[in-house]
């Protein structure tokens, strides 16, 4: 990552329902909001349970090796800019959170945002080891607790307020992740967090299916599967939350090209894990990625973008105090719902 030293942000997007296109600048790496759709492959869940599709174990190798990096907090710009947009939605409920909890906390991304006016105390917990030692200092008394986001350590009705930025997405067992967070909570507790979505890398993923079918006949997978945001809110009403919101932002970093921006996912600890992923990719086909890269998707000053699409949630566990729907307090309405 070699223009990492140059790289600003020139924009932050903002919500939006939408897909994304074009870019701007070169050495510089720069945040853009933009909008299109295209096309992507989803992730698989099955209504019956989970499917295991990362190789778990590879995945806390891979965030050890980037926490080690002596030069690892060059690559923490997007869970920096997305942790800061998940404590903007805690700041938007008007409360204080005695207890929270940060599901795969990294380095404490979304604690450096909040004050303890907000929450009061929080723990921090994430699969790595190495990352958890690195958590930046807050205002707020924290804990550090090393544990899998798919087996959370916790009894249930714990915590007021659950966290989590860009790490859901690698959980084999999402519906039963959420389902032990709403356990986790207390009854009026909220759950706020952040994972990217099915659009995210599409520039990335269509150069290189490309480029390896025209060089050896055929692609496999070289970016991970995502959920996409039409399975979000069944996924949390299935766990139990209720009074959900899901919204979408873009982020768009620009790259020098196809090289930055896979080192760049290494040093974020955010390569491929899944069981099917192919270990090696040949140079020819690397080479060809990039040329397919920068012609269809490349800036005129030779820059490439690459699009993270940002998936945000909040859902609430039930207590008798919260707003139900009026048709849920007309018995007649709800005989006409089981009809």
């Amino acid at each position: 990552m070699s223009s990492a030293a140059c790289r600003r942000v020139l924009r932050a997007a903002g919500s939006s329902a939408a897909g994304p296109p074009p870019c701007s600048s070169s050495a510089l790496r720069s945040w853009v909001a933009t909008s299109t759709s295209r096309c992507a492959p989803r992730r698989g869940l099955s209504a019956a349970g989970s499917i295991n599709v990362f190789n778990r174990d590879m995945k806390k190798r891979q965030k050890n090796w980037a926490a080690a990096l002596r030069d690892g907090h060059q690559y923490d710009y997007l869970r920096d800019e997305v942790g800061s947009r998940v404590a903007d939605r805690v700041y938007d409920i008007a409360r204080t959170f005695p207890l929270a909890l940060d599901i795969g906390a990294g380095k404490s991304h979304i604690a450096e945002h909040l004050s303890k006016d907000v929450v009061e105390r929080l723990f921090l917990t994430d699969v790595s080891e190495e990352t958890l030692k690195q958590t930046r200092r807050s205002e707020i008394p924290t804990h550090r607790i090393l544990a899998d986001e798919e087996f959370l350590p916790f009894k249930e009705n714990t915590f007021d307020l659950v966290l989590s930025s860009l790490s859901l997405h690698w959980i084999n067992d999402l519906p039963g992740a959420l389902k032990q967070i709403h356990q986790a909570l207390k009854p009026d507790g909220v759950f706020i967090g952040a994972m990217v979505g099915g659009e995210t890398l599409y520039e990335l993923r269509c150069s290189l299916q490309l480029a390896e079918t025209e060089r050896e006949g055929g692609f496999s997978p070289h970016v991970s599967p995502y959920t996409a945001v039409t399975d979000l809110g069944n996924l949390l009403g299935r766990a139990g939350f209720t009074m959900l919101t899901v919204d979408i932002d873009e982020v768009q970093v620009h790259y020098p090209g196809i090289t930055e921006v896979m080192t760049d996912l290494q040093g974020m600890g955010e390569s491929n894990c899944a069981w099917n992923r192919r270990s090696m990719l040949h140079r020819d086909t690397i080479l060809a990625a990039g040329a397919i890269y920068k012609e269809m998707y490349g800036n005129e000053d030779g820059s490439v973008p690459a699009t993270f699409e940002v998936l945000y949630m909040i859902g609430w566990k039930p207590h008798e105090s919260q707003v139900r729907p009026v048709c849920a307090q007309i018995p007649r309405v709800q005989q006409c719902i089981k009809q």
